[in-house]
């Protein structure tokens, strides 16, 4: 049985239609309503003041019939949990792999992409992230047009669904990373703002800004990232761009959510992460609380990501502008931001504050060479290997897992996936589908891609051709570059120097003019030729225990084939 109880400080009444009976809520003290219980599998919906119109809990736990529908009354303890034993992963050397349900198979749900977990495992992953899972309106969505945060898409497989997921991973030792929206909700089924003021005036990129500074909204927040660390065991929570998040309170919520989920991992006797998606360039998200920071245990750093990128690519229009020359590369492997306190030319002011590589370690940046947003962000969604020679996908993929911060890969990067993953929704209503591809275009545009070939994100092919084929990774090249991944994340797991987040220890030689790089990660060092004819780099003596190419002694030291990275043993 589950008792009815929602918070709508703005109606003068509310009715819960079950049973295809009506029947008045109690009004308690701050705006809270209850009603009788409901024992689970019960359909039902409210009613405020005098509308007839039947809308969902928001707080639903599962809605059958979507995020328009009834909300359904569902019992968390019916699931029979085997992961007892399961104790938890940190992120002291953890490889993360992002995947979204919809496209990571053929099948699009939580049991099919248990299917695949094997996959990862035989990869060498420890932690797997989905992105956002809880109900939008349509039928697929990147996820992040969420409007029921407590409810679990009912087409990937529902609450239920999900729990198998985590299940079968824990069984097969992975952890589990679950991407959370709080700094907006999508533009349909929204129905927050009838029922009290969840939202504040103002707007961020995304949409109205949520009033996280409410004392009855903050739980509200709070309770749902809770929720999914206990009653669906997920070991971590990515939160998406938390610089939307306006804050003015004396404890910031990133700071309060922080105190409450390390209080639950004490409990729970296994560790709980927090990773925040942040744009600020600011230590204070990893920062522990006692020195004043928000107590987070990571956070991501894009400005890694953007050195790799423009390093391979060429690419620096857009963000990319301050980006692309070695010693770029060569400060973020060192101080993890490139803006630290720098001038940003794309934002055109001085961003960013310096990290202290005393309290702060490189396991605590969560970096990439793709990712949703990097890929699915370009007006085509074109991955990595379009956008550069197949060597010099194999020098990103030895740059970013021999670096001292935590790497992440995206789904189908390991066999360099030939899928496209461009943006994508399924809005029913037509309004809200022109806006939103009128809406990317500009935003595609503005960021200086081309958007001729832009496909409209409501058309079909936008989505399925986003689909990853999973006869790819046996084949040709794409089993080439499978091999080097496992080869190079079984080197990561095997050699601590490799893995070690002690910023302070890292040490990058460059020539920005001859475009090569040598990195000191301990007893190995990791060399790289991004030119286009052979050099010799100098790194003397030891074991080249992996290259890309024929890396051989030369006099200067080590001779490596145009476009090449090798990885040597002193």
């Amino acid at each position: 049985m589950t008792a009815i109880r929602v918070w709508a400080p703005n109606v003068s009444s509310i009715r819960v239609r079950a049973d295809g009976q009506d029947t008045p809520l109690d009004k308690t003290d701050g705006g809270w309503w209850t009603g009788p219980d409901l024992p689970a599998g019960t359909d039902y919906a409210f009613l405020l003041d005098d509308s007839d119109e039947a809308i969902p809990d928001p707080a639903s736990r599962r809605q059958p019939e979507g995020v328009h529908g009834p909300s359904r009354v569902y019992d968390q303890s019916g699931f029979q949990w085997r992961d007892a034993e399961w104790s938890g992963r940190d992120l002291t050397a953890a490889v993360i792999y992002e995947l979204h349900i919809g496209t990571f198979t053929e099948g699009a749900t939580f049991d099919a992409a248990i299917e695949r977990l094997e996959h990862l495992v035989d990869l060498g992953i420890t932690h797997v992230e989905l992105l956002p899972v809880n109900d939008f309106n349509g039928v697929w969505n990147w996820g992040y047009d969420g409007v029921l945060w407590y409810a679990v898409h009912e087409t990937y497989g529902g609450p239920d669904g999900l729990k198998r997921f985590v299940d079968a991973a824990h069984g097969r030792g992975l952890a589990v990373v679950l991407d959370v929206v709080y700094n907006h909700l999508g533009p349909s089924g929204n129905y927050l703002p009838r029922f009290g003021p969840y939202l504040k005036t103002g707007r961020n990129t995304w949409g109205d800004l949520v009033n996280v500074e409410e004392p009855n909204v903050r739980p509200f927040i709070i309770d749902n990232a809770l929720m999914w660390l206990r009653d669906y065991h997920v070991d971590a929570l990515r939160l998406d761009a938390v610089h939307a998040l306006q804050d003015d309170s004396p404890t910031h919520i990133l700071a309060e959510l922080s105190a409450a989920t390390d209080e639950l991992a004490g409990a729970l006797g296994r560790p709980l992460t927090l990773i925040a998606e942040s744009d600020l360039n600011d230590p204070l998200m990893i920062t522990p609380r006692d020195l004043g920071g928000y107590g987070l245990a990571a956070q991501w750093d894009d400005d890694v990501h953007h050195a790799l990128h423009s390093t391979l690519t060429g690419e620096t229009q857009g963000y990319y502008c301050d980006f692309g020359p070695l010693h770029v590369l060569a400060k973020t492997f060192t101080k993890a931001f490139l803006h630290d306190g720098t001038y940003s030319t794309f934002r055109g002011r001085v961003h960013g504050r310096p990290i202290d590589p005393a309290v702060h370690k490189g396991w605590q940046f969560v970096v990439c060479l793709q990712n949703h947003d990097q890929v699915g962000n370009r007006a085509v969604g074109d991955r990595l290997p379009e956008l550069t020679t197949p060597q010099l996908v194999g020098v990103g993929a030895v740059l970013l897992l021999t670096s001292p911060f935590t790497p992440m890969l995206w789904m189908g990067e390991e066999w360099a996936a030939a899928t496209r993953w461009p943006f994508f929704t399924s809005h029913p209503e037509p309004e809200l589908a022109e806006a939103t591809a009128k809406g990317r275009l500009e935003e595609f545009a503005g960021h200086g891609w081309d958007t001729a070939q832009m496909i409209d994100p409501q058309d079909p092919k936008a989505y399925r051709s986003a689909i990853l084929d999973w006869s790819e990774p046996t084949a040709g090249t794409h089993a080439e570059v499978l091999d080097l991944y496992r080869t190079l994340l079984a080197l990561r797991a095997a050699e601590p120097d490799l893995r070690d987040g002690e910023l302070a220890e890292v040490k990058v030689d460059f020539d920005d003019d001859a475009r090569c790089l040598v990195v000191h990660r301990g007893r190995f060092r990791v060399a790289a030729n991004l030119a286009d004819a052979e050099q010799s780099l100098p790194v003397q003596g030891g074991d080249v225990v992996l290259a890309t190419a024929d890396a051989r002694p030369s006099a200067e030291g080590l001779a490596l084939p145009a476009q090449s990275a090798a990885i040597v043993r002193l």
